[in-house]
């Protein structure tokens, strides 16, 4: 699968293209093959997002693995940029619980482009993140966007 690698101000970040799509963002290393038309765009999409020059992202994402998570993609992507809502919240939206919500934001294969870091707890905690260095990355970046948190 080809991927590339950038510098971000949250670390080194890798895109990954599958079948044409956008299949993973991670904080691992490595580049593979050549840097495709995808893969550059997306970087170009991600450089502008720290930048402040883009709110959203719109490139073709790998389906999710399940219907379930697809749900929780959905409902992810719909939380606009500088904004939080809750696991439970979202939870009861897709049919879930806050717990299985949470799961599905830890397995989030596309962190920042999908943006679970958005998902809070009903206090207004951040519960855990699983990119980057965690809960400090996902500060960084929910200051990032100047959300207001509930």
């Amino acid at each position: 699968m080809p991927a590339a690698s950038f510098d971000s101000p949250i670390g080194r970040l890798t895109v990954v293209e599958r079948d044409g799509r956008i299949a993973a963002l991670s904080w691992r290393h490595g580049d593979a093959g050549a840097i495709t038309p995808l893969l550059r765009d997306a970087i170009a999409q991600l450089r502008a997002y720290f930048a402040r020059e883009r709110r959203h992202f719109d490139l073709p994402l790998a389906a999710a693995a399940t219907p379930e998570a697809q749900a929780a993609r959905d409902a992810m992507i719909a939380i606009p940029y500088g904004t939080t809502a809750s696991y439970g919240a979202l939870a009861a939206q897709t049919g879930s619980s806050p717990r299985a919500f949470g799961q599905a934001c830890g397995a989030n294969p596309l962190p920042i482009i999908v943006p679970c870091h958005r998902v809070i707890g009903s206090d207004g905690s951040f519960g855990f993140y699983s990119g980057g260095d965690g809960p400090k990355t996902k500060d960084w970046l929910l200051a990032h966007e100047g959300a207001a948190l509930l």
